[in-house]
């Protein structure tokens, strides 16, 4: 567990990087200064992009529980769930728009890329127009 890094993860955010690249999306940032510390902030759009690990974040297609110490890691994700909960409400009511990537969905990049374009472009419609989506 101690070699788990929380940033530049080859398996999540720099390969959501690669992605972004290969499809020549920009106006991204990372390490930004927002409310549960997003992957990737475009702010002209106002759409926070999370990369979610499968494990730590309990994907419902990928995770399973370890077999040793069960109550811990049951508390342990329960809290990890409830925090990405918590973050979700709270940007939605600060206008933004907010997209969960998990990890085993990396493999499909064009997929990915579709699913970020779909968000900036509800992210710049919303701000245009005033209307909350």
């Amino acid at each position: 567990m101690s070699r788990i890094r929380s940033r530049g993860n080859k398996r999540t955010e720099l390969r959501l990087i690669e992605i972004l690249r290969q499809y020549k999306i920009t106006g991204w940032k990372r390490s930004q200064n927002v409310f549960g510390k997003p992957d990737f902030v475009f702010w002209k759009e106002r759409v926070a992009v999370f990369v979610d690990g499968c494990f730590w974040h309990r994907c419902p297609k990928c995770y399973r529980t370890p077999s040793t110490n069960q109550a811990f890691w049951n508390s342990k994700m329960a809290r990890n769930v409830a925090r990405d909960r918590e973050v979700l409400n709270v940007l939605k009511r600060g206008r933004w728009v907010v997209l969960r990537i998990w990890e085993h969905q990396l493999v499909h990049a064009g997929r990915v890329a579709w699913r970020i374009n779909h968000a900036l472009h509800k992210g710049f419609k919303r701000l245009e127009t005033g209307k909350k989506t």
